[in-house]
Order: C-alpha cells, then sequence, then structure tokens
C-alpha cells in the first residue's frame, strides 16, 4: 500500500462528509481541551448552520475526538502528536498510534515516521494546510473515519482532528450531491488512479456499479439516480452523465 492509493481511497467520500460538516455546522467556534479530549463547535452569533442553531445552548460537543498532529509553518513539516514533545494523554493519540502501527504494518511511512517534510508529501506541499489535508485524507481511509476539522492554533500552526458524532453520518445519496462531489474534487488535489477513487467511493457510498469493457466507463447507481463516468485512454476521469430520474 501506498500513501497515494489511501488518497485515492479518500478522495471523493473526505469531500463529500466535509461539505456535510460545512452545511451542518455554518458560521462557528470551537473549543478543545486536550486533557480531557474534549472538543466543542459553538454557533456564532450569526449565520450559524442548522446544527448548531438546534443544539442546546448553540453548542455540539464530538463524542470522541482523536487529535493527530500539527502542522508548523516553521520547520515546513507535519510532527504527529504521539512524536509532539509537548506529551499528549492516551486519550486524545489512541488513534494516532494505530495509524503508526498501520503505517509500520502496511509499508506507509508517513504514517509511521515522527516528522515528515511538506515537501516529502504528495504534490509537494508547501503550507500546513495543504500538509494537513493530505495528512486527513491518508488517516480517513486506513481507519475509515470520515469527519475530520483542522485549525489554527497560534502561529501559523494548524492542528487536525478526526471526529465522532451521529449527526456526522452522512444522508442517503443523492443525484445532485454525488455529481458535485465528483466534479468538485477533479479540481481538487491530483489523483493517482481514477478508476480505483471512483470504485472507492461508490463503494463507501453503497453505490452499484457496473464497469463497461475494458474499464472505460462505470455506472453508479443509487436511489433514483444513476452517473456514468467516463474515463480517457490514461484512465483519467473524462466526464459524468447524469440521470436523475431512471426508469
Amino acid at each position: 500500500m501506498t500513501l497515494q492509493q489511501l488518497l485515492d481511497d479518500a478522495a471523493f467520500l473526505s469531500l463529500e462528509h466535509q461539505l456535510h460538516l460545512d452545511g451542518l455546522l455554518g458560521d462557528h467556534t470551537w473549543d478543545v481541551d486536550l486533557s480531557e479530549g474534549h472538543f466543542a463547535f459553538r454557533a456564532a452569533e450569526t449565520g450559524a448552520g442548522p446544527l448548531l442553531a438546534e443544539a442546546p445552548d448553540g453548542e455540539l460537543v464530538a463524542t470522541r475526538m482523536h487529535l493527530l498532529g500539527t502542522a508548523a509553518p516553521g520547520p515546513r513539516s507535519w510532527l504527529w502528536c504521539w512524536a509532539n514533545p509537548v506529551g499528549f494523554g492516551d486519550v486524545v493519540t489512541g488513534l494516532a498510534r494505530w495509524l503508526r502501527d498501520f503505517g509500520g504494518r502496511h509499508g506507509v511511512p508517513e504514517l509511521s515516521q515522527p516528522e515528515v517534510q511538506f515537501a516529502e508529501l504528495p504534490g509537494a506541499a508547501t503550507e500546513p494546510a495543504q500538509a494537513v489535508g493530505v495528512v486527513l485524507d491518508a488517516a480517513k481511509a486506513a481507519a475509515r473515519r470520515w469527519t475530520s476539522y483542522s485549525g489554527d492554533v497560534g502561529n501559523g500552526t494548524r492542528a487536525a482532528f478526526l471526529l465522532d458524532h451521529p449527526a456526522f453520518a452522512l444522508p442517503e445519496p443523492s443525484g445532485p450531491r454525488t455529481l458535485r462531489v465528483l466534479l468538485e474534487r477533479l479540481s481538487g488535489p491530483t489523483l493517482g488512479d481514477h478508476r480505483r477513487a471512483v470504485a472507492s467511493y461508490a463503494g463507501g457510498r453503497s453505490l452499484a456499479q457496473h464497469w463497461e469493457a475494458e474499464h472505460a466507463a462505470v455506472r453508479l447507481a443509487g436511489p433514483a439516480f444513476e452517473l456514468r463516468v467516463r474515463f480517457d485512454e490514461l484512465g483519467q476521469i473524462a466526464g459524468v452523465d447524469a440521470d436523475f430520474s431512471p426508469a
């Protein structure tokens, strides 16, 4: 297994979860207590999304918070939380340590070595936010936990978290949202294996997959919709045809 394969596996499903979370939260603030493993979102005075607008006192507390690490502009590197000299308790580092062991077992050094330079990550990240995005997507695919959050913790350093809460679960797939996810992700970081990425997304969303001869295209069928994803001679997505009311 490679880091790029994990990124391909996460590409579309990670984006859909992020779109879902953004819609639920709207304008918000956040705070975290690493000693207690407590992570909360709070509604802003205006512009809060439906989840926070309806939450008691405008606050939603994650049922479980997992700190992964930090990306800092000074050393231009990602540092896993279990390697941070500050030291964090087991309650927030357990998943990161599981990922370290996963990386060791599967030969993904970016998950197992304490510190990773931005330049060593796919796409040669130049900013903390880019590096955090790469590590979070790889972690999501490995751990099969899909909701993430990252925030500035001072001096341009960003911390990365995976969060659990029942409200973060995706709703049933819809044609327009699935089409949006496919097209919007194509303008993001480069995919390694487009077919793998589409197949992983379809599997994660329980969409029926019907591959055509020589994998030139795949039909993805969901509730009252079908999408046909076409691939060019290089195996890259060439276009998507949508039918939101299949017979």
